[in-house]
């Protein structure tokens, strides 16, 4: 008898690890599920912003979309998620992202990035280092659609788009970003 309850532990046991296996790979394509439709609607923004984007996208080494909420008083933060798009491999890392900031500042929204690689090299470079960090000034709303137009930036290997959802930001501040991989979702 004693062996039988070993064996129907040891069985207990296998399909515990299993199940919960499972269940952490449903959870996880589920996030990226929602990263990816996320993606989706952000770049359908853009290009209803901007439809020449459209063209720019599709020539590029790649892309990278990302989310991000956040709020400032004095001091702000936001984070967010997204991923980079290889456009000649159709690789996707997912990737998180932070900002910090300090200033005469005040608001809260959800600003959708579009970056637009000009090259494989500065694409990943940005996947493996993934840091901007710049001055900010200036003000922008949105309430329920983008903000017209955004605003585009150029960096080391490429442009990046910027759109405020909703929300409102207004003053200057010193900021910093990080973009990572996301070790949840990859």
């Amino acid at each position: 008898m004693k062996l039988n309850h070993i064996f129907a532990i040891a069985a207990l046991a296998i399909l515990s690890f299993t199940t919960t296996g499972a269940i952490a790979q449903s959870e996880k394509e589920k996030n990226q599920a929602e990263v990816q439709a996320k993606v989706e609607q952000t770049l359908a923004e853009f290009y209803k912003a901007k439809p020449k984007l459209k063209a720019e996208v599709e020539k590029a080494a790649g892309y990278g979309v990302f989310t991000s909420y956040g709020l400032s008083f004095l001091v702000g933060g936001s984070g967010g998620k997204g991923l980079v798009h290889d456009n000649k491999t159709k690789h996707v890392t997912y990737m998180a992202l932070a900002q910090a900031s300090a200033g005469l500042q005040i608001g809260a929204a959800e600003t959708r990035y579009l970056f637009v690689f000009k090259d494989a090299k500065a694409m990943q470079s940005f996947i493996e280092s993934g840091w901007e960090a710049g001055a900010e000034i200036g003000a922008g709303a949105g309430a329920g659609k983008s903000a017209a137009g955004g605003s585009v930036g150029q960096f080391t290997g490429g442009k990046l788009y910027s759109l405020t959802k909703n929300g409102f930001q207004a003053g200057g501040a010193v900021a910093g970003t990080k973009f990572w991989k996301d070790a949840d979702l990859n």
